[in-house]
């Protein structure tokens, strides 16, 4: 296979992982809204909340359409073998991340005939299903999915369908490995995490700091068990290979293992991840006064998901294997756009750095001062 195309193969890979990693850390805006009944004692301390998480949501609901764009430009057997096979899955997600754009733009204009607190409940609800099913659907690209491919039914004109789902559940499945749900359980505590952090930093209210501090214990213990138990399980587990020579896939004991061994650069970014989260989460709790958090335990955690993510693609992996017919799995060679394309749009990306700097502007502007009850008395745009 032509270099260069492997090349981009990789490349997109990579950027794919990114936009995934700056997803997870973007889920900060659910997991603060998961807490909305837990921190907010009074309506005016779940308005402050709010319009705290409210200022953030739309950067979480343009990164997850840009990760789902991103994979159907590069990798669009993917897209259409996950997205087009286990659509109940992906729509619960998208339904529930809608609801969640309905929720801020309606819950406080007038004519609001199913209440504040209605749109309130469906914020809750988004913050739980959104990082619980985000982080089930990674999971299976370490445990597999229940799907097959076909590509020699392309030049089938009564049914050119490639790919199809093995069973009727489509997407459901996932449930029914519980290692998924332990990912999911510990995505869902980590958005939490970050929503509390976030809070920290973003909230001047006396009552509500000190709540924040607590619940960031209650939500650390929980996060650190699923973790831990994903991670050292699949370590452990044997793992989907590829034969380079022939493109066959194979079970090889320890194979995530043996991917960080081989690349320890990938090593080090995840450790450098995990201690970063840990650091800006220990600082936090132990310093009263320390509000800095959020940027250690976010930068810790895009690190850590991209190492995670670029494990599970590169050095002849499958990144989404199939459970129904082995050699149906995905890699990132079977799975990509042609070279032209990934070409193409490899020069496009060049201006993603400056969306990010233009991000980071936008961020830093919206965030310049913390936000207090009084700001949002003042504020004709509050939620």
């Amino acid at each position: 296979m032509d270099s260069t195309y492997i090349f981009l193969q990789h490349y997109w890979w990579f950027l794919v992982s990114l936009l995934g990693a700056l997803l997870v850390f973007l889920l900060f805006v659910q997991g603060g809204n998961s807490l909305l009944y837990c921190l907010g004692r009074t309506e005016e301390e779940r308005t402050l909340l709010v319009n705290s998480t409210g200022r953030k949501w739309e950067f979480t609901f343009t990164t997850l359409v840009t990760f789902g764009g991103a994979f159907f430009a590069s990798f669009p057997l993917f897209y259409s073998t996950s997205f087009g096979g286990a659509y109940w899955l992906w729509m619960i997600i998208l339904f529930s991340f809608v609801l969640q754009a309905v929720s801020y733009e309606f819950q406080s204009k007038l004519g609001n005939w199913l209440g504040k607190r209605t749109y309130q409940f469906f914020l809750v609800l988004n913050g739980i299903v959104g990082p619980l099913l985000l982080g089930a659907a990674v999971a299976t690209f370490f445990n597999g999915s229940n799907f097959v491919v076909s590509k020699g039914n392309l030049t089938d004109e009564m049914m050119p369908v490639i790919s199809h789902w093995g069973n009727g559940w489509h997407g459901l499945d996932a449930f029914a490995d519980p290692w998924n749900l332990i990912l999911g359980f510990a995505v869902l505590f980590l958005a939490r995490l970050l929503g509390n952090l976030y809070f920290i930093n973003n909230i001047r209210h006396e009552a509500l700091n000190a709540r924040f501090r607590r619940q960031l214990i209650a939500d650390a213990v929980p996060f650190l068990v699923f973790f831990l138990a994903f991670v050292i399980r699949t370590l452990l587990k044997d793992g989907f290979a590829v034969n380079p020579e022939t493109g066959q896939i194979v079970m090889e004991p320890f194979k995530y293992f043996h991917n960080f061994i081989a690349m320890p650069y990938l090593l080090v970014l995840f450790l450098l991840g995990v201690v970063g989260v840990l650091y800006g989460l220990g600082k936090s709790i132990f310093c009263k006064t320390y509000p800095r958090g959020i940027w250690f335990a976010g930068v810790g955690t895009v690190l850590t998901v991209l190492a995670l993510l670029l494990v599970v693609g590169y050095n002849h992996t499958a990144y989404y294997p199939s459970t129904a017919d082995l050699q149906s799995s995905l890699t990132i060679a079977n799975s990509c756009s042609s070279q032209f394309t990934l070409k193409t749009m490899a020069y496009v990306s060049i201006l993603v750095p400056f969306v990010l700097a233009y991000i980071i502007y936008a961020w830093r502007a919206i965030d310049r001062k913390p936000l207090t009850m009084e700001e949002i008395k003042e504020d004709e745009h509050s939620y």
